[in-house]
């Protein structure tokens, strides 16, 4: 009798998991001439203290440089760099002119603002961190530079990078122009999900393909919602991408609906998206479409998509489409945009909640808590590299890396390595010019390493301490370990800590995101409005809000039994949430067709609001965590 596999807990599993893909050449490249070319300029001048601080911002900045349009990652490289220069000018300000007790207090109080803003979201995390960090470099690093200084080369560092993403071409872009690679890719992406769910209607892999195509959607959204690389949106390409883009948004619901009937589809459905993929990354034209049988209203409102985007496709992007049996659809950009503002006030409310309700202001105690004492009790060692303890606690304590035990395990592996690597190397390689090739190669690996969070801090500790050597410091790579260890204990210590109020806040906010944008959504389908874009924007809210909340369960659920048991109920929130949007979709296309509801709509989102009731009363969610009950008169 064989003996069943065992099974390791979910905390370890998350710990040994790592990202896969293909290598990002692009970010390798860019990540070799940043931090090291900055570094070897400014040896070269004999001025190493700047090249330290500007390799420290294209190194932080390295670290979000991830897969994406151009336009996107001005965003997300700019922004958390402009509050790393902030924070750097902050802690220089502090590091010279309080005393330790209200030094100490006063990077408490940035770990309090930080840690709640980092709870928004991505690019807020990044920067969230990026004060935090650079705040205790500030602090503590001996420079010669005055604050501002400090900032202003810690920014043109991070600039550097970004105009490294800017300028140069992706490999085997140049056939066209590669400024829009990004985005032509994200694109096509979202015609490919599509035509992977209507392959997988019917069968146990729908839902997979369904929240596939979110996840492209999501990202493909990202990239073309950036800052416009050219003024008023005047290049033809652009505006191509943006009118396909739109014209993905009906197929999508199509797919949508046609997923939540349940019936199997014939192969050629298929067919026409993946054409219309082909047609988004090679530039050219996609031809005649195969038309499915237009049987039921999902069918009927695929076929009214795909002739509306091959007429897109067709026009070259940016005028509304002619009226046909699903009604009129408009795919210009300027349409798109517009209903945009729909979103605002909505996503407004959601920030400021997220970062004054109980998700910020969990995550802001905590980041807090942790950062203070870091810089408390390395002060009170008397540690020369005292800074690197509150700033490892910052690393550790962001939730958006994983569960907390993963992520102290993945840490301390990480530093010991990197930490016993480069002493190997620092006793080998001559000195500047050794370090500064170290420094190199080690900005070229962090685009690869980012994949499992270990590796990523073993490369980030080898580039430190390089950092810390041309800088004129002694060699500190056994300090690192004593001071990452302690470190993990802290946030370690503090993650465990009782908290006011109910635990799991960032788990909650974001079901309470998705909770609202879902009774957006079905309340603007219900109440008969033919503003079909609005109605476009709203569901890619509903269905954007619910990934995020997903996202934050799971790794909630990774966490240790005793941080765990607090988001028990959430998971099944979540599930019930996705189905009450898949059947919005559903009904948004058969109103479109008949004009009113069958039986089987109603009652099903009956059975579903009244099912959330329930469900959210087990998990404990209050009404700060979303709507609640059943306002919605279904019988209208």
């Amino acid at each position: 009798m064989s003996r069943p596999a065992l099974a390791l807990p979910p905390w370890l599993t998350h710990a040994l998991r790592a990202q896969r893909g293909p290598v990002p050449w692009s970010a390798v490249v860019r990540g070799a001439l940043a931090a090291g070319p900055l570094l070897l300029v400014t040896v070269l001048v004999d001025r190493p203290s700047i090249g330290v601080v500007a390799a420290l911002g294209a190194m932080l900045a390295g670290i979000n440089d991830r897969p994406g349009s151009r336009r996107s990652s001005i965003r997300r490289l700019g922004v958390p760099a402009l509050a790393g220069a902030a924070g750097l000018y902050l802690g220089t300000y502090l590091g010279e002119q309080a005393g330790a007790v209200l030094l100490t207090l006063g990077l408490t109080g940035l770990g309090l603002v930080g840690g709640a803003v980092s709870a928004v979201g991505p690019v807020a995390s990044g920067a969230g961190t990026q004060l935090l960090v650079a705040a205790a470099v500030g602090a503590g690093m001996p420079l010669p530079e005055a604050g501002w200084q400090r900032a202003l080369f810690f920014l043109g560092g991070a600039l550097w990078l970004i105009v490294l993403r800017l300028v140069l071409p992706t490999p085997g872009a140049l056939v066209s122009d590669f400024r829009f690679d990004g985005e032509r890719k994200a694109v096509a992406s979202v015609y490919d999900a599509v035509a992977a769910l209507l392959a997988a209607v019917g069968g146990e892999e729908a839902m997979a393909r369904r929240a596939a195509l979110t996840a492209a959607l999501d990202h493909a959204q990202d990239a073309l919602g950036g800052p416009r690389l050219r003024r008023y949106a005047s290049s033809a390409a652009e505006r191509r991408l943006r009118a396909q883009y739109a014209a993905a948004l009906p197929l999508a619901e199509a797919a949508t609906a046609l997923a939540w009937a349940g019936d199997a589809l014939p192969a050629r459905a298929a067919e026409g998206p993946r054409r219309l993929a082909a047609a988004v990354r090679t530039g050219e034209a996609c031809g005649p479409l195969p038309a499915p049988a237009r049987s039921v209203p999902g069918l009927r409102a695929l076929d009214d998509a795909l002739l509306h985007a091959a007429e897109a496709f067709d026009r070259g992007g940016g005028k509304s489409a002619p009226k046909g049996a699903g009604g009129p659809i408009d795919l210009g950009a300027q349409q798109t945009a517009r209903h945009g503002l729909h979103l605002r006030p909505l996503r407004a409310r959601a920030l400021l909640r997220t970062v004054t309700g109980a998700g910020g202001r969990e995550y802001g105690l905590r980041v807090a808590l942790s950062f203070g004492a870091s810089a408390a009790v390395a002060q009170a060692l008397h540690h020369v590299h005292w800074y690197w303890l509150p700033a490892t606690a910052v690393f550790l304590v962001k939730p958006d890396l994983g569960p907390l035990v993963s992520r102290v395990l993945n840490r301390a592996a990480g530093t010991v390595f990197g930490a016993v690597l480069f002493a190997g190397l620092a006793a080998l390689l001559p000195q500047p010019g050794g370090l500064v090739a170290v420094v190199a190669i080690s900005g070229a690996l962090i685009p690869i390493a980012t994949r499992h969070f270990a590796a990523q801090t073993a490369v980030v500790t080898v580039l430190v301490l390089s950092l810390v050597m041309v800088g004129g410091e002694p060699q500190a790579s056994w300090s690192r370990i004593g001071e990452t260890l302690l470190a993990c204990a802290i946030v370690l210590l503090v993650g465990h800590l009782p908290a006011p109020g109910q635990r799991g806040g960032n788990v909650r906010a974001r079901l309470g995101q998705a909770a609202d944008a879902a009774h957006a959504y079905l309340a603007h389908v219900l109440s008969g409005a033919d503003d079909r874009a609005a109605r476009w924007a709203l569901r890619r809210e509903a269905y954007r809000t619910l990934a995020d909340a997903r996202a934050a369960i799971d790794r909630a659920s990774a966490e240790l039994p005793t941080l765990a048991r607090h988001t028990e109920g959430t998971d099944e929130v979540a599930a019930t949430l996705e189905r009450l949007v898949d059947t919005t979709t559903a009904c948004a296309v058969h109103l479109d067709d008949t004009g009113r509801l069958t039986p089987q709509h109603t009652e099903r989102l009956a059975t579903l609001l009244d099912e959330l009731v329930e469900q959210r009363e087990r998990a404990g969610l209050t009404s700060e965590d979303g709507r609640s009950g059943n306002p919605l008169n279904l019988s209208a």
